[in-house]
């Protein structure tokens, strides 16, 4: 691996802390976990440092999940302040978010980096869309949601979550409002499932890359990056309960919708990435 001299260290500590505001930031604004932002964030950096291109992604993928715990946990207190969690819903999608996990781990570990990349592509153009067309247009008359859906739901969730290595706020909040839930007790409801996500995928994702043993890259357990690790997380927890709090300051529809914008660039990048490795 190149060695890097000081005024590359600094600028990419510079880039790994400004990605960490801005998906911290976007953790409590919009219950998205910030997933989709630390991922590619992480996969520069990772770049930058020459790590293994065997398992790049998948430690991005592990990483991001491990510093959504203390985000999502600041995300989650900061929205209870306003009364914004649904714990019922929370309880109701716990094993079934678990199963989903398992299995995407089950996923994620056997998929070449490649592949990994084009399915977080994928999924970033999907829901840039759906922030710009769809987010403030669903309904606002909360519906009971029966348990079969919710089971099922848990399980996609879970399942889909660990390979894009997001705590599931860009799903769930979105099944949410499909049901007339109210944005901000969708988006606090979000971040308390996407804990359950990030503990979950992350003892999931250290075990797995234990199991295959083909990490050969510093300060890494499993599928877990120490070093982005440290980097990422006090940076992202005080901007989640700053973004948390702005949640009921800030017009989100604007602000979705360049939300949104952002995340089909980044889907596009992640495309090119694709075709470049593949």
């Amino acid at each position: 691996m190149e060695i890097l001299n000081s005024s590359e260290i600094i600028n990419l500590l510079i880039v790994l802390a400004s990605a960490a505001a801005v998906a911290g930031f976007m953790a409590g604004l919009l219950g998205v976990g910030g997933g989709i932002i630390m991922v590619p964030a992480l996969y520069y950096a990772f770049t930058v440092l020459d790590f293994d291109i065997v398992t790049r992604m998948h430690l991005s993928v592990g990483t991001s999940l491990a510093i959504i715990i203390p985000t999502s946990i600041i995300s989650t207190k900061t929205h209870m302040e306003y009364d914004a969690v649904d714990f019922k819903m929370v309880k109701s999608f716990g094993i079934f978010i678990l199963l989903g996990v398992i299995a995407g781990t089950f996923l994620a570990v056997n998929l070449k980096t490649p592949a990994l990349v084009l399915f977080f592509s994928i999924f970033a153009f999907i829901v840039g869309l759906f922030f710009i067309f769809v987010r403030e247009k669903l309904m606002e008359n909360p519906k009971k949601i029966s348990d079969l859906i919710k089971n099922i739901s848990g399980i996609i969730i879970g399942f889909i979550s660990v390979p894009l290595g997001i705590g599931g706020g860009s799903l769930m909040v979105p099944f949410m409002r499909t049901f007339g839930y109210d944005i901000r007790k969708s988006i606090g409801t979000a971040a308390a499932v996407g804990f359950l996500i990030a503990v979950s995928g992350t003892i999931t994702m250290i075990t797995g890359g234990k199991i295959i043993n083909n990490v050969n890259t510093p300060f890494s357990v499993g599928y877990i990056n120490l070093l982005g690790f440290i980097v990422f997380v006090p940076v992202t927890m005080i901007m989640a309960r700053i973004g948390a709090k702005a949640v009921y300051k800030i017009n989100k529809k604007l602000l979705s919708k360049i939300f949104g914008t952002f995340l089909i660039l980044v889907s596009i990048r992640s495309f090119f990435e694709y075709l470049t490795i593949n």
